[in-house]
Order: C-alpha cells, then sequence, then structure tokens
C-alpha cells in the first residue's frame, strides 16, 4: 500500500510538471516554483507519516530514479535509519556506499584477552567483521540493529520489551539452534524510586547477548570489574552469573537502605504523641518501602528461576554450578529478610493506624465531655423557656431575675466539669494500680 500511495504522489506530480511546461504564459516559471514547493511538502509529509521500515520497502520497490528523487528528500536525521533496513545494492545507489552506524544506541562488545575483557570500539557494521566477542550487550538498540547483528551470528535477538508478555515458564528455554534463552528482571533505583527493567539474555556460539533498553549500575559494576581483574571471567557463562550475583549484591544494598528508612519511621512513630499529619506521611513512606521490597522480592525470586533453569540443564561447569549455588544461597537468606521486613512493614501500619484511632477517640471523648457538662445548662435553659418561670420570679425585675438564672446555670456547668474530671482522675488511679 504504501508503494502505491508513493507511485501515484510521484506520477500526479510528473503529469502537473509536464502540464505546466507545455504553457507559454509569462507567468508559467513562478507556477512551477510554486508547484515545486507543493510536491516538496507532498513528499514530506509522506515521509514523516511513513515508519523506517516502510520506506525502505518502497524505496527497494520503485525505480531507481524514483528512489533517487525521494531519497533526496528524506531527512538526514532518518537516513542511518532507513539505511539499516535497506539492502546492500540500493544502498549503494542511493548513499554511495554509506555505512549505518549505531549513532543513538550503545553497542558494548568485549573480547577475552590475558583474562581480561577487552571492549572492541563498533561505529558501524564493518566493525563486527574479524572479532571474536564472549558479550555483546545491546542498549536501546532498534528492530534493524538487532536483526542485522543476529543475522551476522546467525540467532534472531528479540525486543526485551516484547519478552516481557511472555508467561514466566516461557522465559527460560533452549531454542531448536541449541541458544539458550533467559528473560530477567534487574533492580533500578532512580530518584529514589526503584523498578524492574526488562533485559533478555541469550547465549550461542560461546557468545552472551544481552539486550535491554535501560541503562544499569549492575552492568556498569560488571564491565569494570571484568576489564581491570584479571581471571574474572573465562567464558559467556561466567559473565551472566556475575551479573546476577551483582543484581543480589544491589538488591541487598537496596534492602539495607529500607531498613534503614523503617528505623527512622519507627523512631517517630514510636513517639508518645503522633499528630495525624505525621501519621499521614508515616503511611505514605512505609507504603512506599512495602511496594519497593515487594519488587526487590520478585526480581531475586525470578533470579532465582533462572539459575534454577541453569542447574537443571546441567550447562554449568562444576566452579560456575558452585558460584550458582552460592548465588542461591545469598537469595534464601534475602527472601528471609524481605519476610522480616515485611512483618516490621506491618507492625508500623498497625501502630500508625492505631496512633490514628487514639487521636480520633480523644476528639470524640472531648465532643462527650462537653454534651455532659451542658446537659444540665440545658435542662436549665428549657425551665427557663417556660411560663411557670415568669410566674416565680414574679415581683422580681427581669436584669435580675435573668442575671441570677445565667449565673445558676453557669456553677453548675463548672461543677459537673469538676465532677467529670475527678471521675476520671479516679479511673487513672485504678488503672495504675491494676
Amino acid at each position: 500500500m504504501s508503494k502505491e500511495k508513493l507511485v501515484a504522489i510521484l506520477d500526479k506530480q510528473k503529469l502537473i510538471d509536464g502540464m505546466v511546461k507545455k504553457q507559454t504564459s509569462p507567468h508559467s516559471q513562478r507556477v512551477e516554483t510554486v508547484l515545486l514547493k507543493q510536491h516538496d511538502a507532498e513528499l514530506q509529509n509522506y515521509i514523516q507519516a511513513s515508519a523506517s521500515h516502510e520506506l525502505a520497502t518502497t524505496l527497494e520497490a520503485v525505480s531507481l530514479e524514483q528512489a533517487q528523487w525521494v531519497w533526496a528528500r528524506v531527512p538526514s536525521k532518518r537516513q542511518n535509519e532507513i539505511l539499516w533496513e535497506m539492502s546492500n545494492e540500493r544502498r549503494e545507489q542511493l548513499a554511495q556506499g554509506r555505512e549505518p552506524d549505531f549513532e543513538n544506541s550503545k553497542l558494548s562488545v568485549f573480547e577475552l584477552a590475558d583474562g581480561r575483557l577487552k571492549q572492541i570500539p563498533i561505529q558501524g557494521r564493518t566493525d563486527l567483521e574479524n572479532i571474536k566477542p564472549i558479550w555483546i550487550d545491546l542498549l536501546n538498540t532498534s528492530k534493524a540493529e538487532r536483526a542485522f547483528i543476529g543475522a551476522h551470528y546467525d540467532i534472531e535477538l528479540p525486543d526485551p520489551l516484547e519478552e516481557t508478555e511472555l508467561e514466566v515458564s516461557s522465559r527460560f528455554f533452549i531454542d531448536p539452534k541449541d541458544a539458550i534463552h533467559l528473560h530477567s528482571n534487574f533492580l533500578l533505583e532512580r530518584q529514589g524510586e526503584a523498578q524492574s527493567v526488562s533485559v533478555a539474555f541469550i547465549l550461542h556460539g560461546g557468545i552472551i547477548f544481552s539486550i535491554r533498553d535501560e541503562e544499569l549500575p549492575v552492568f556498569r559494576l560488571q564491565k569494570r570489574r571484568a576489564l581491570t581483574q584479571p581471571g574474572y571471567v573465562t567464558d559467556c557463562v561466567d559473565v551472566l552469573l556475575d551479573l546476577y550475583a551483582a543484581d543480589v549484591e544491589c538488591s541487598a544494598d537496596s534492602l539495607e537502605r529500607i531498613y534503614a528508612t523503617l528505623n527512622t519511621v519507627g523512631k517517630m512513630v514510636l513517639n508518645e504523641h503522633v499528630s495525624d499529619e505525621q501519621a499521614a506521611l508515616t503511611l505514605s513512606s512505609i507504603a512506599e518501602e512495602e511496594s519497593e521490597n515487594g519488587r526487590i522480592r520478585g526480581n531475586i525470586l525470578d533470579t532465582q528461576r533462572a539459575l534454577n533453569f541453569l542447574l537443571r540443564a546441567r550447562l554449568l561447569k562444576d566452579s560456575q554450578i558452585e558460584d550458582a549455588k552460592q548465588v542461591m544461597r545469598n537469595i534464601e537468606s534475602l527472601n528471609s529478610h524481605t519476610a522480616f521486613l515485611f512483618d516490621k512493614i506491618n507492625f508500623l501500619m498497625d501502630a500508625t493506624i492505631g496512633f490514628i484511632n487514639i487521636n480520633q477517640n480523644k476528639r470524640v471523648n472531648q465532643l462527650t465531655v462537653f454534651s455532659v457538662v451542658f446537659m444540665p445548662i440545658n435542662i436549665l435553659a428549657g425551665m427557663g423557656g417556660m411560663s411557670e418561670f415568669s410566674m416565680m420570679t414574679q415581683g422580681i425585675e427581669w436584669p435580675i431575675a435573668y442575671a441570677g438564672f445565667a449565673t445558676a446555670s453557669i456553677v453548675i456547668g463548672y461543677l459537673t466539669f469538676l465532677g467529670l474530671k475527678r471521675f476520671e482522675r479516679k479511673k487513672l488511679i485504678r488503672v495504675a494500680k491494676r
């Protein structure tokens, strides 16, 4: 459909240009200039509305002359992504052999040299020739870039976001080409908020491919260690196990931070007086830490499932089996720690809600005292409103009668208040003796 639309646009423009050139009007030059601007605007709208792979397919399908006409009007910032989708022959014709590069993505390729990882600089497609990597890390790569790298190493590289839609039981498998596929979530803390980042791993031909869309501190840490420490890794499986181990370490650090935050919240909750505003802030902090604690627990359980898959598939060497079991033991200790934090969170939540109920009970008690104090006054006020009051005060001037009535009401209310306070004091003393 895209090809037919482009051909229709170009044919229409060619027809109109031919009609204009046949005219001998003195204004034909001006008309031709205006039409050229309209044609360019129409083509720009078409290019802007089309996806990169659609444009590449269309440029392959139309004639070379038409393709050159359209390519000259493609914005330079979009040319690189379109070149990734284009065949070598048409790329030679349109871009004079220009190779697409990894401009917006971060492709890191590592070889093993003298017991250390050595990073190979990669700018374009030709840089992948004549190297023997053990780790290829793809960050923010496009579909076309993943397709090229996958074709180069005879493997299909998925989109990590699409992998999250798979069932958990389908995220770890071995495909017909004996490539090992694992999908895992890694913890990322950004501006005080934690989130899970999906990472797809593929082990194939002695290479581990890691595909992700977010920069992760775990990956930066592992690259730094492997580049500086000799013997840190020996093959691609060591890289994978070390990444999982570093993720567990990162989760442990986050749990320590949660514990410190809960200790601070606990000191606030266990004060003698907690206002409603403080209780609201406390509940908000507890809810945030509970959410992060649950996310960490989910991540380490996901890592545990991945390691179990590797152990069951018998894909590890003896030393790697011991490393995987050590990571599993660390995960077990973190599981018990997350359970402890959940208990602590529940306790603080109950304590905070208890203080909120105490504050409400205090307000209700104040209203009760207020109503009891004014109850005899209300009775007297009712009596003062009856006609019998005027009969009882007959012969007494009304200012004196009403002043006496008001004084008696105040005295009775005050005596009632003192009686209530005395009753409360005796009640507290009895409770204290018990």
